[in-house]
């Protein structure tokens, strides 16, 4: 791997692909650096008949599409089944509001090929500008770097951040064997956002980073990455919503947002031109 690779990791399933899809695209869009995308899967079938792995078409279709960009970038599915179903399958989160793929994260620390440093996305991630901004910041001794959650930091703490944007530093994260113990939190303990409250309550120490790297709400001239997540609107009534990159009428109508529409006629020209449920 090059020195000036990026890496990134993200998990799912085969049903959000076009999301997955979309990111990427745009991760490449505001990038000349090699990529490294990571997606991490399972079968988890038997819990719900949508909870089946990234295909090894979809994940080469990704490839592909990095290759067009940097031929030096790459796309790599890792199946995390086994070690999910003999950890987490009977814990207090297998049923949630979040899926259990979210919980997918916290075993980022048991792959040896992965860097020491690696940016983890949520699906429901856009760039809109260089990642390499990101990924360069110098984490220290620090676990990782995180936003502070927009609805999070009122509501449950002021220093509770969002996970759907990490910056890891996995060396120090396998001595303090921080996902370790989050996974064990999470096994034994019921919560709303399992995960990021596990990671909030354990981390003993992180970089509080600026609200450009993961800008939940509007989208901004020095945004770096847009997340697509749940937000609340005052007017003209009450109301959560939840828009998604994917739904692109609701983007457009719902958030005003049309910055993406080069990253969107991208997408349309190779779902033309190939079937990306296979």
């Amino acid at each position: 791997m090059s020195e000036n690779t990026i890496s990134v990791c993200y998990s799912g399933n085969k049903r959000v692909f076009p999301g997955l899809l979309l990111s990427v695209l745009s991760l490449a869009e505001f990038t000349d650096r090699p990529l490294h995308v990571y997606a991490l899967t399972m079968d988890l079938h038997e819990t719900d008949p949508a909870f089946i792995p990234f295909s090894e078409a979809q994940i080469a279709l990704l490839d592909r599409v990095l290759k067009e960009k940097n031929p030096q970038s790459k796309a790599e599915r890792i199946d995390v089944s086994d070690r999910f179903r003999a950890e987490l399958a009977d814990g207090k989160n297998t049923e949630n509001f979040y899926t259990p793929y979210t919980l997918l994260r916290l075993y980022m620390d048991e792959f040896e090929n992965f860097p020491n440093k690696i940016i983890y996305l949520d699906i429901d991630t856009m760039c809109a500008s260089d990642i390499g901004q990101l990924y360069d910041i110098d984490l220290k001794d620090c676990e990782y770097g995180a936003v502070l959650d927009h609805m999070g930091k009122f509501w449950i703490n002021r220093h509770y951040c969002n996970a759907g944007v990490l910056l890891l530093n996995l060396d120090q994260i396998r001595q303090t064997k921080l996902f370790k113990r989050a996974r064990d939190y999470v096994y034994t303990h019921k919560m709303i956002m399992p995960d990021q409250s596990a990671l909030h309550r354990l981390c003993q120490k992180r970089m509080y980073l600026p609200r450009r790297f993961n800008e939940q709400r509007g989208l901004h001239e020095d945004t770096v990455v847009k997340h697509f997540c749940r937000g609340i609107r005052w007017v003209p009534f009450f109301h959560i919503y939840n828009y998604k990159q994917w739904e692109r009428e609701k983007v457009h109508k719902k958030l005003k947002i049309f910055y993406f529409d080069p990253i969107y006629e991208k997408f349309d020209r190779i779902v033309e031109k190939q079937d990306i449920t296979l």
